[in-house]
């Protein structure tokens, strides 16, 4: 049988057949739909982790307890999952442990393009690279092997176009791995240094052996053809390669951590020049040419972005250069909040107030963005919380350090906000900190965390309070708003701001795409034309239902995009925006 699969859904099945027993994640783009998948498979215990850190740990317990377990996150999710990601690779694996690290060159979603094939070779672990959805189905079952056999972590990375690209898979059966019975092991998992000294010598025996295999390792291999050029490549690279070099002799590297040494070898005796084509980092380009082998690499292969075939076959001269349209003849399409977004309201008083504000990573970053202008800075999961702290430290002897606050979401809060705001009440910090709860994890999709009490699998979890959370670290004033209330925005912040103590401000209002919201939608707005004296000053709610007619110099409201908010009519001096029908 045979189906029509992204990566990400081949690397769920894969797990599916595999006879994976626990699977966990963090959301983040592009590896969400792993998970979101794998629930769908019920021999699978799966859930979303408050962060990619604890996805790792309770993987990685499975594991000791000899279940064969996979945890998924995004590149920079890793990052969050290095503390205990080095460890493992002292402890190993009882049961099959298998870490999906779903890499984004081109920063289609992502702050970085941090190359991750890095970490595997950082770790001392091995790492496995598909090329197409098979391979990521495949690669995922020898994992756990792999990972068994060599009682090691296995690194399985995918780039954003293998996740998302799709192609067909041949479906195979379950292969029902019993969970092996506990056995305790103090040597092996409790990692003291007494402990640890000894299982560093078991990691680089483990990597000279991995690397044996790595020479042998079947998805490894030589593809014949013409001898006067040969490609090194992996993942999707390979693709690329192979369609603009059909006919070249190409090494196809899937185990590309340990490296086949003498594969390298044995395939760069065969050829007159070799190229190696990799997006991001010269991570095998470095390698080769440790072992004294000459290659032509990132001297003319793009080091920055996503590789296609156009720029491989015109960074190696098999393509002419083609004049495109320059992107400043193209009209501007900068991304916004979506009409009726809770969030719109917040950044409207703080552009108003004229606050900084440090921002987080999630649908709210894009409050930055004109018309709101409302955030400074954006870091990473959690860091607008100790940067409003930190700026207010270096600002303490200003009276703008009352004009400072962190605003960050609901799922980010629990993923890594909660720590920085125990900082701030344990070092006596005055900050505010404004906690945008949408009810959901809105950017990648809607899936659920703490707050919600709604788990992966689709059934009933304990909701936690962020109030009762706040509370109970003894932070004292905590204040619910409603996001869409202007006004009692305004109050409370201006209020907060001058407190010689730490507060929390809740702005909770679901996402304006949530299901149970868009069942009961509310009656449009539209403009009054006679009333109108096009001021503009609705355009700076920023609502993307909102435009202007310049020669009619009225604004119009698209009621197929309006919501009914409010927002808009709370701003306009003239009184000119109405509900329909009104």
């Amino acid at each position: 049988m045979k189906a029509f699969l992204s990566g990400n859904q081949a690397v769920a099945r894969g797990a599916y057949e595999g006879g994976c027993h626990v699977a966990t994640a963090y959301p983040g783009t592009p590896s969400t739909e792993i998970l979101e998948n794998i629930a769908q498979y019920k021999e699978i215990h799966s859930e979303w982790c408050t962060n990619e850190k604890v996805a790792l740990e309770v993987a990685s317990g499975a594991s000791f307890g000899g279940a064969r377990a996979l945890a998924a996150m995004k590149h920079v999710g890793l990052n969050v999952a290095a503390d205990p990601l080095f460890s493992l690779s002292y402890i190993g694996a009882t049961g099959g442990l298998v870490i999906v690290s779903a890499d984004d060159p081109g920063m289609h979603s992502s702050q970085n393009e941090q190359d991750n094939r890095n970490y595997a070779k950082f770790a001392k672990i091995p790492l496995l690279e598909p090329s197409d959805s098979q391979e990521a189905k495949e690669l995922t079952i020898l994992a756990f092997k792999i990972s068994e056999e060599f009682d090691t972590p296995v690194l399985l990375r995918l780039t954003t176009r293998i996740s998302h690209s799709s192609s067909i898979v041949e479906l195979g059966e379950r292969e029902e791995v019993p969970v092996k019975p506990y056995e305790k092991d103090i040597k092996k998992r409790i990692i003291l240094p007494a402990h640890a000294r000894k299982r560093h010598p078991l990691v680089e025996e483990r990597l000279l052996k991995l690397k044996e295999y790595s020479n042998t390792f079947p998805y490894n291999r030589i593809e014949e053809g013409d001898r006067s050029i040969g490609i090194i490549s992996d993942s999707v690279s390979y693709q690329y390669a192979k369609e603009v070099f059909p006919d070249a002799t190409i090494l196809k590297l899937t185990m590309t951590w340990p490296m086949p040494d003498e594969l390298i070898r044995k395939f760069a005796s065969m050829v007159d020049k070799i190229y190696v084509i990799e997006e991001n980092d010269p991570f095998i380009e470095e390698y080769v040419r440790l072992m004294g082998i000459d290659v032509v690499g990132k001297e003319k292969i793009p080091l920055c972005g996503e590789l296609n075939p156009y720029i491989v076959g015109v960074s190696l001269g098999k393509y002419e250069e083609k004049k495109t349209m320059d992107k400043s003849e193209l009209p501007p399409r900068p991304p916004g909040l979506c009409p009726g977004c809770p969030h719109t309201g917040v950044f409207n008083v703080i552009r108003k107030l004229k606050l900084i504000a440090t921002g987080d990573i999630g649908c709210y970053t894009l409050g930055a963005l004109p018309p709101l202008n409302a955030l400074d800075t954006c870091v990473e999961m959690g860091a607008s919380i100790g940067n409003a702290y930190g700026i207010q430290l270096a600002m303490k002897d200003d009276k703008k350090r009352k004009k400072v606050v962190g605003v960050i979401g609901d799922s980010t809060f629990f993923h890594s906000g909660v720590t920085g705001l125990m900082n701030i009440f344990y070092n006596r910090g005055i900050t505010t900190i404004i906690i945008l709860d949408n009810r959901t994890t809105a950017m990648t999709g809607h899936q659920g965390h703490p707050g919600t009490g709604k788990t992966l699998m689709g059934e009933p979890g304990n909701e936690i309070k962020i109030e009762s959370l706040v509370k109970g670290m003894g932070i004292e004033h905590v204040y619910t708003v409603n996001p869409y209330n202007l006004e009692e925005i305004t109050e409370v912040l201006k209020r907060e701001i001058e407190r010689e103590e730490p507060s929390v401000i809740v702005a909770k209002a679901p996402c304006a795409l949530l299901p149970e919201v868009r069942k009961a939608p509310k009656k449009p707005f539209t403009v009054i034309a006679d009333k109108c004296t096009g001021c503009k000053v609705c355009l700076k709610v920023g609502c993307p239902a909102i435009s202007f007619d310049k020669e009619k110099n009225i604004a119009i409201i698209d009621k197929f995009y309006c919501t009914g908010c409010t927002l808009c009519t709370q701003v306009c001096p003239f009184d000119a925006i109405v509900r329909e029908e009104e």
